[in-house]
């Protein structure tokens, strides 16, 4: 046997024994990512549901029919003025933040060269980061007390729809990418308008989207607190229609006031407007991904899309 076979051998058994060791240690990795992947799924689905069923448990121990029915009184009584609260201001403030908050993402998609895209997009981020509590001090500054409205619910709107307007943008922007770009420039050929284009096009394409992004919104803002203790403030009573210099209840000032309280009565406020947002954000989380799941069976103005 020749020198030059041997070597050619011993080349062939290291060049597979080196394949062997890195095949050996991504099989490794794989094992460890794989584990931690599964060790922080269960972490977090085990919080999860630990939450939902402490939630679930005690607020079904707490419901009875007067909770429904009737309005706070003190500690006590029902909870019936802050769930009317509660949607009076989620749905007023989503429906605030839509028409700034689409028009942006329409924008950001539709000329993402433009002058202003890079800052209305980075304006966009920073809103997202701001603790809720200091937009609550901004709108206590400029609307409870330079414009005089006092704790109300246009306040406590306006401060719900800050927070929204940038989940509404950025998931109007993906939503309308989404679009191909070969339908646009279709349209543009045929004669078409930005504005035809955007809102009979690529707005129709993206509805189920936009109407994701839209939901999520209402989620987040049925359970934010801190900017409606400085804004919407709390009321025993139920909402009377003035949308200023008039105070207004929801459910998550129950809960954050009445667990603190001695009494049995309390509890059993906060334990039950707790299920009732709960029950508030899986209803909306189910709404929305029945949006996703018929996206391509969404009826508008008459015609599938």
């Amino acid at each position: 046997m020749s020198a030059t076979s041997t070597t050619c051998r011993v080349k062939d058994r290291g060049s597979l024994l080196g394949i062997n060791t890195r095949l050996l240690r991504r099989r490794m990795f794989d094992i460890l990512g794989w584990g931690f992947c599964s060790l922080a799924f269960l972490l977090l689905g085990s919080a999860m549901v630990s939450i939902f069923l402490t939630v679930l448990i005690r607020g079904i121990g707490a419901l009875s029919l007067q909770v429904v029915t009737h309005v706070t009184s003190g500690t006590s009584g029902g909870l019936l003025n802050a769930i009317e609260g509660t949607l009076v201001l989620a749905v007023g403030g989503v429906l605030l933040a839509v028409p700034p908050g689409l028009a942006a993402g329409i924008y950001l998609s539709m000329f993402d060269t433009g002058a202003l895209a890079p800052t209305i997009r980075f304006l966009s981020d920073v809103l997202v980061g701001v603790p809720s509590i200091v937009i609550g001090y901004f709108g206590y500054i400029t609307m409870v007390v330079s414009l005089g409205w006092q704790f109300s619910a246009a306040a406590g709107s306006l401060a719900l729809a800050i927070i929204c307007m940038p989940y509404i943008c950025r998931t109007s922007e993906m939503a309308i990418n989404q679009v191909p770009r070969g339908v646009r420039e279709s349209a543009y050929a045929l004669g078409a308008g930005d504005g035809r284009v955007a809102m009979g096009i690529c707005v129709r394409m993206a509805l189920p989207g936009i109407i994701t992004g839209i939901l999520l919104a209402l989620a987040i803002s049925v359970g934010e607190t801190a900017p409606l203790l400085y804004t919407a403030g709390w009321s025993n009573y139920m909402w009377n229609g003035h949308l200023i210099r008039e105070p207004i209840g929801y459910l998550t000032y129950a809960i954050w006031a009445f667990i603190t309280e001695p009494f049995s009565s309390a509890h059993a406020l906060a334990y039950a407007a707790a299920l009732f947002i709960i029950l508030f954000i899986l209803a909306i989380s189910m709404l929305s991904r029945m949006v996703i799941a018929g996206r391509g069976n969404v009826i508008f103005g008459g015609k599938k899309v």
